[in-house]
């Protein structure tokens, strides 16, 4: 029996047939005979990956009812990082993903619907779309909107993205350009709808969906505004039909080696440090067991073999013509025994089918094996008396001179505060700047940090200065930022008890972190130190203050 089945059905759901008859979705007496899918938009006019998701949307409900389903749109919410950024609506973005998730939850599970495609595109929604589908485990089909295209400074001919904007705000406070600069480098960063073109959080979890199964091939790469984008909407529409047809659920697909594919890709192509948080709140809703430490792990194995922006020179057009995920996953596939090959995907094909007709077109943006920029990862956890259960630190964008580092601790307790410091000059060349109370509890929310680091990078401090914090950072935020410090402040970690001048050394080759304060001294800090009272003590963040977890397990809701 169809999961519809439980409302259309018998003489018992008359009712039922005839509001959803109201809905004009319902076009013959033969609708009742075929799947119900539901397409999970995540359309939104003021988020730029997401403005054009109300035409793709409507091109996934087409492709459905031409495969023989019938389609239900519903939509949910998105925060858009960049506008929420530097300000207390960032609070809103992590905990976002939450809702998300549940939205998803309820519209399926209320609706008995029989699969569904999910429409995501950036930052959180990526991640708490794959949360829902998981939960609710029905066949499931992801497609995004696509990647933004770089800009291109019209004056200067260089690339831009939304991450040379927050950076051109900090070169503009050493008077290194004017604002007349600064507005015309606004204007053309953001070129075309679409996700940001850098490798930044959005685009790493369109990428890993392609690795972890969800999505067909090009999902992660194909630009917004490329029509090849259209044949994957039409696929998709016709996947989902044939996955409820064959009974294929996200649980025969999320499995433990589809997550070590993920994470080898992530690696490979030096994501988001965000997709750490992600993956593992992912992971807990596939009933998968994953932990920061796997990252480290499956980091020693894999090379890191692209760069893209803000870690280098490159952007996601670039990986599209130079063959997308499956020439990357290719290229680790040489590797004997690191990828899953036999992990099914959506194509109904297994990855290693998937990715055999790939190839790299240009081995200056996908390189071979022996030729990769590491021979480790793009993303490292420490550990340290600093970070008992971990921090994260995007080591693909961290200049060779920083992975080592020592000095005084600049405290600040805010982010705001920390821009603030940071812009007028508290923050000089040899210090690690320490930003506290900004985890998943005290922010709360975890908010990003693109504002303090391109500050950091605009006022030319990026290869002396690293910043660490309890909060996370953006995707696009590049130097020695080092986020997620476990346990964070709020739950009285020893990130709480750092004193401004203390000595903090950094070995991320050693993927170690260690305040050089001693185990005494911390101790009698302790005896000193009291939670702080919550920011903000009604509404959701208040409720999700009292319920989030810590980040090193994914910042994920209790029970």
């Amino acid at each position: 029996m169809a999961l519809s089945d439980t409302v259309k059905k018998g003489a018992i759901r008359a009712p039922h047939r005839s509001l959803f008859r109201a809905t004009g979705a319902i076009r013959s007496e033969s609708d009742w005979e075929k799947p119900f899918i539901a397409i999970a938009n995540s359309f939104v006019q003021v988020i730029p990956g997401h403005a054009h998701l109300d035409v793709v949307g409507r091109k996934v409900r087409e492709a459905v009812r031409a495969a023989g389903g019938v389609p239900f749109e519903f939509n949910c919410i998105g925060v858009d990082d960049g506008i929420a950024m530097g300000h207390g609506g960032m609070r809103y973005s992590l905990a976002s993903r939450e809702i998300i998730a549940d939205s998803i939850e309820t519209m399926l599970r209320a609706h008995c619907f029989d699969g569904v495609v999910c429409i995501p595109n950036c930052d959180k929604i990526v991640p708490g779309m794959m949360m829902g589908a998981a939960r609710v485990n029905i066949p499931t089909v992801f497609v995004s909107g696509g990647p933004m295209r770089s800009g291109r400074n019209p004056t200067t001919g260089e690339s831009l993205d939304l991450a040379s904007v927050f950076e051109a705000v900090g070169r503009l406070s050493t008077q290194s350009i004017t604002e007349d600069q600064l507005g015309e480098i606004e204007r053309h960063a953001c070129p075309t709808c679409g996700s940001c073109s850098g490798m930044f959080t959005a685009n790493s979890m369109n990428c890993l969906c392609e690795a972890l199964g969800l999505a067909l091939p090009g999902n992660g790469s194909i630009l917004a505004t490329d029509p090849a984008r259209d044949a994957l909407f039409e696929r998709a529409g016709r996947t989902i039909v044939r996955l409820v047809r064959d009974d294929v659920k996200p649980a025969d697909i999320l499995t433990r080696g589809a997550f070590a594919n993920a994470l080898a890709l992530d690696m490979a192509m030096g994501g988001s440090s965000n997709t750490v948080l992600h993956t593992i709140a992912v992971a807990h809703e596939a009933g998968i067991p994953l932990s920061m430490r796997d990252f480290n792990e499956m980091a020693a194995r894999v090379p890191h073999l692209c760069k893209v922006a803000p870690s280098g020179k490159h952007y996601m057009e670039d990986i599209d013509r130079a063959g997308g995920i499956s020439a990357i996953l290719r290229t680790l596939a040489e590797i004997p025994g690191l990828l899953d090959l036999d992990a099914f995907t959506v194509s109904g094909l297994t990855l290693g089918e998937t990715i055999s007709v790939a190839e790299v077109m240009d081995c200056d943006v996908i390189r071979p094996l022996d030729k990769a920029y590491s021979p480790q990862g793009g993303l490292a956890v420490l550990h340290g008396n600093l970070a008992p259960d971990g921090c994260v630190v995007k080591t693909a964008g961290v200049s060779p001179t920083m992975m080592t580092f020592a000095g005084p601790a600049v405290i600040f307790e805010s982010e705001q505060e920390a821009s603030t410091g940071i812009l007028t000059g508290r923050v000089k060349a040899g210090d690690v700047v320490v930003i506290r109370h900004e985890g998943p509890k005290g922010g709360p929310g975890m908010p990003e940090m693109l504002a303090p680091t391109s500050a950091i990078a605009g006022r030319g401090l990026g290869e002396s200065v690293t910043l660490i914090t309890d909060g996370r950072f953006s995707g696009a935020t590049r130097g020695a930022a080092i986020g997620h410090i476990s346990p964070e402040a709020a739950a009285g970690g020893p990130i709480a008890l750092v004193e401004s001048g203390d000595l903090i050394e950094i070995d991320i080759p050693n993927r170690s972190i260690h305040l050089h304060v001693s185990a005494e001294t911390l101790a009698e800090r302790r005896t000193k130190w009291t939670p702080p009272e919550p920011k903000i003590r009604s509404g959701y963040l208040a409720r999700y203050a009292k319920l989030v977890t810590s980040a090193d397990t994914g910042a994920v809701l209790q029970v």
